[in-house]
């Protein structure tokens, strides 16, 4: 269960408020009364979740580099955070591919400079950090992924979150335990989290499967897909920013927690081209699909992540099958496509599932 009255009040700093994910976390915070801050660059779409709910509304909206130690530092001291949930990040492996160089300074620098700022912030109590499913050495392997296994990545984006991993695990070593190796331990704590593959409504990413349905029925074409036969763990946006949620909760509380993963039940796995065939089908004026020709950088086949901690530590557990999960999502952009008011719309998600969890 999340804890509403935790939030209500709290001070919450979040990088990456602009984003996908980040809007929804923000969103959700803001509903349950936490006072947000949020640190981010300008939203990388038009539109964006970040402008369709008026999110700047809600929120202390600020916006910067955090590969800049200075604007990281400015935004620490207006916020006075009781809680950092650091989601900035490049997030796309193609684009990766394009600019390693940037990938690198925002997923590893910016995260130094995060953890650097909140190791001097003495209002800090928790810290969670999002990484990646794909942080693991992928070795296209048919079991799941434990906290455990082998950090790494091929392409520079899931390499960049192997690392971010091991720069949160510094950091945590150094400052953020009792018996800090530095000597001088902050009275936050750090944990990691990974999750698989997410999708809901409000994300227009680039080479994003969700995404690009909505953009081909836009453009009244067929959804043209890269890698129709790999397979993913796809759940709902909402599922693991629960997770974070607890996690956070748990982490103020002075618990030593370190990695989690939050991924979907094994039903929840398809293929890509499943996925396309049955979301499209919940909307009508979809055209089916086709496989593109066009060569594209190498893609990992099959990921899959073990929840077992998070369950058994956190008690988390997915709530939304993967029928629910399409459904969701679907109903979210015909709304926006229907003109409604897509703060109350994705806020009204949030209250149902909330409830949902609880029972």
């Amino acid at each position: 269960m999340v804890d509403r009255n935790f939030w209500k009040g709290r001070r919450v700093l979040v990088t990456g408020h602009t984003g996908f994910k980040g809007g929804w976390l923000s969103l959700w915070l803001t509903e349950m009364g936490a006072e947000v801050t949020g640190l981010a660059l300008d939203p990388a779409t038009d539109p964006s979740l970040f402008s369709v709910t008026r999110l700047s509304e809600r929120l202390d909206d600020r916006r910067g580099d955090i590969a800049d130690l200075k604007t990281v530092d400015e935004a620490f001291a207006a916020a006075r955070p009781e809680v950092l949930f650091h989601m900035a990040a490049q997030p796309l492996v193609r684009r990766s591919y394009n600019d390693p160089v940037e990938t690198y300074r925002s997923n590893v620098l910016g995260t130094a400079h995060v953890l650097d700022a909140a190791r001097r912030c003495d209002t800090l109590r928790s810290i969670v950090v999002v990484t990646s499913d794909k942080c693991y050495e992928n070795e296209e392997w048919y079991w799941a992924y434990r906290e455990t296994d082998r950090l790494g990545g091929k392409d520079p984006y899931s390499n960049s979150k192997g690392c971010t991993e091991l720069v949160a695990s510094s950091f945590r070593q150094s400052y953020f335990t009792a018996d800090a190796a530095s000597g001088k331990a902050s009275p936050a704590r750090l944990a990691t989290v990974r999750a698989g593959n997410v999708i809901g409504g409000g994300d227009w990413s680039e080479d994003r499967l969700v995404p690009d349905i909505i953009r081909a029925i836009l453009a009244g074409g067929t959804v043209e897909i890269r890698n129709p036969s790999a397979t993913r763990p796809w759940q709902h946006v909402m599922e693991p920013l629960r997770g974070y949620i607890m996690l956070a909760e748990r982490v103020f509380e002075g618990h030593n927690d370190v990695e989690y993963n939050f991924g979907p039940d094994i039903d929840n796995e398809r293929t890509v081209g499943e996925l396309v065939d049955r979301l499209t089908t919940l909307f009508p004026s979809a055209k089916g699909r086709h496989a593109t020709d066009k060569k594209h950088p190498k893609e990992a086949q099959f990921l899959r992540l073990d929840s077992s901690r998070a369950k058994a530590e956190l008690d988390w557990h997915p709530v939304l099958g993967l029928e629910d999960t399409l459904k969701t999502t679907a109903d979210w952009f015909i709304a926006w496509m229907d003109g409604a008011d897509m703060q109350e719309v994705t806020l009204r998600q949030l209250r149902d599932y909330a409830e949902k969890a609880a029972r």
